[in-house]
């Protein structure tokens, strides 16, 4: 297993549609054991590929607490959102130490394939349905950050170049 580069907002590449696994292989199955090894590292409760520059349709989430519960979602979908509206607190590994609201459907269902390539489907709320929410956006190319006013936006990348001008300094 090995740990991959994680990529930083507002990096282009967080900005490209994730095309659906053709065929879960050995090296689907490679990439989800590095994504869950990167994901607890960083540390995180969710990562897509698109955030490790793999624009495939795979994701790893471990909303537990002792983090020994992880769910892989290959080719994701979400079938159903419920009307109900919440507001969660929502966090990044691609936007490090940014947190902001975000509203989303309180309950979803969603189906995926497992690290087997078998289906199943799955009710979720909570921070699981925010996770999901949040994973499947970066699937299709959005960050959560573009959820929030023009205004935040550009203080967060500011903020953020700023980190990484000072990171290259050091």
């Amino acid at each position: 297993m090995a740990l991959l580069n994680i990529l930083r907002y507002p990096d282009p590449r967080l900005h490209k549609k994730a095309k659906p696994v053709a065929e879960v292989d050995e090296r689907i199955r490679t990439l989800v054991r590095d994504m869950a090894e990167t994901m607890y590292a960083a540390p995180g409760v969710g990562l897509a590929a698109t955030q490790v520059d793999v624009h495939e349709r795979v994701v790893t989430i471990d909303v537990s607490e002792e983090g020994n519960d992880l769910l892989v979602l290959i080719n994701p979908e979400i079938t159903w959102k419920s009307e109900e509206r919440k507001r969660y607190e929502e966090g990044c590994l691609s936007v490090p130490e940014i947190y902001d609201e975000v509203e989303r459907a309180a309950r979803i269902r969603f189906k995926a394939l497992d690290i087997d390539g078998k289906p199943y489907e799955k009710e979720a709320d909570g921070l699981l349905a925010v996770c999901v929410q949040h994973e499947l956006d970066h699937l299709e190319g959005k960050v959560f950050v573009e959820y929030l006013s023009f205004l935040k936006q550009n203080r967060i990348k500011t903020k953020l170049r700023k980190a990484e001008r000072e990171a290259l300094r050091a």
